[in-house]
């Protein structure tokens, strides 16, 4: 299959059986049978280019409504518009809920989005009040949505490229890291906030971070969040 359709396929399981399912013409029906010897076809539905968009969902978080931008916000909300792209964060994954959530309580002031992805939280951040806001992520595409991001809901954010490991980070008031749990651990000792909104593992994780003092934990559909002071 990955010969035939490099571009990609789909596995849809079946009653016990895995279905690979090709989106083609009848020459690619064609290359089918000449491989495997049998395959079935069926015309898809005419709107199929944009069914995927149905996986990409608004939620609503306090006063922020977070979706795609061709979904309508609600006028008593705070619109927070993010393109699915190749960059992690649409607002729909627990652990990005999670942080927004313990940002609706935590005092304002400057933030630094530690592996930004698609930029969701340093633009939800902006929305909050927080003022400067940093992003830095290891990956281009990841900087490049998050500024096409923040343009597209006219807030600024300092994007920049950078390994988090070992790139001196901005002193800010508050850090959020939605990352692994041995990345965070790893990047504790660099923090130059005194706040940290921390997500990205599971409620086994145990909460204790070097250096911290651990405030509350919130959960979410088998994902876990972190609120840490600088210890005294």
């Amino acid at each position: 299959m990955l010969e035939l359709f490099p571009e990609g396929f789909e596995e849809v399981a079946s009653d016990g059986s895995i279905e690979l399912v090709a989106y083609t013409d009848s020459g690619g029906e064609e290359r089918l049978w000449h491989a495997f010897g049998g395959a079935r076809g069926e015309d898809v539905a005419a709107d199929w280019r944009d069914r995927w968009k149905a996986f990409h969902r608004p939620v609503r978080i306090g006063p922020l409504w977070i979706g795609p931008p061709w979904e309508q916000a609600p006028p008593d909300a705070a619109a927070v518009v993010i393109e699915p792209g190749r960059a992690f964060g649409t607002g729909a994954h627990p652990t990005t809920q999670l942080c927004v959530e313990l940002l609706l309580d935590a005092g304002r002031g400057s933030l630094v989005d530690l592996g930004c992805g698609s930029g969701v939280l340093s633009v939800a951040a902006r929305k909050l009040g927080f003022d400067p806001v940093f992003a830095r992520d290891l990956d281009e595409h990841a900087v490049e949505a998050t500024r096409a991001n923040a343009r597209a809901n006219g807030v600024a954010v300092d994007v920049a490229v950078a390994d988090v490991l070992i790139a001196e980070l901005p002193r800010t008031e508050l850090a959020v890291a939605n990352i692994t749990r041995p990345t965070l651990e790893a990047l504790a000792p660099r923090l130059r906030s005194r706040t940290v909104v921390a997500s990205g593992y599971l409620p086994s994780d145990g909460p204790e971070l070097p250096g911290r003092r651990h405030v509350r934990r919130l959960e979410r559909d088998g994902w876990a969040a972190d609120l840490y002071e600088a210890a005294e």
